[in-house]
């Protein structure tokens, strides 16, 4: 019997793949349980359309995240932090305030998980900073930290 399958099964296969099993195991514990259905014509045209879908999904983001690198690449990101005076900061500057002026300044919203600090910010200079967008997509980010009283 033909099942596509609604989840991942262990030593069987994974979700949306279509398998040809027994009609015993597919009838017994795969469709009670609404782990796969049967590849009715119905249901192989409804997922070859999901993953059609899906691969245009896909593609767009990757498009999207080249774009945003693009944008990133040559920018230069002035953040703004209490200082002490002689080029040292009070605490740190997270990736949190780095994407929180990233948003202010420039309009690109960015989850503080995505951007990459080799070392802690704790002295007033220029720092690279790695933004991971996804599919394996990266760019650099210049970040100028300055000081205020």
């Amino acid at each position: 019997m033909k099942v596509i399958l609604l989840q991942d099964v262990k030593g069987k296969g994974k979700k949306g793949q279509m398998l040809e099993i027994s009609d015993g195991y597919a009838r017994n514990y795969l469709l009670p349980r609404k782990i796969a259905i049967e590849a009715t014509a119905d249901a192989v045209n409804t997922m070859r359309m999901n993953d059609k879908a899906n691969q245009d999904r896909i593609a767009r983001e990757k498009a999207e995240a080249m774009e945003t690198a693009e944008k990133l690449k040559g920018m230069t990101l002035v953040v703004k932090a209490k200082g002490g005076g002689a080029g040292r900061l009070f605490g740190a500057v997270t990736s949190q305030e780095i994407a929180d002026a990233l948003k202010a300044q420039t309009g690109i919203s960015l989850d503080k998980r995505k951007l990459v600090l080799e070392d802690t910010i704790k002295n007033v200079g220029t720092y690279r900073v790695r933004c991971k967008l996804g599919y394996e997509v990266n760019a650099p980010l210049t970040v100028r930290i300055e000081e205020i009283s």
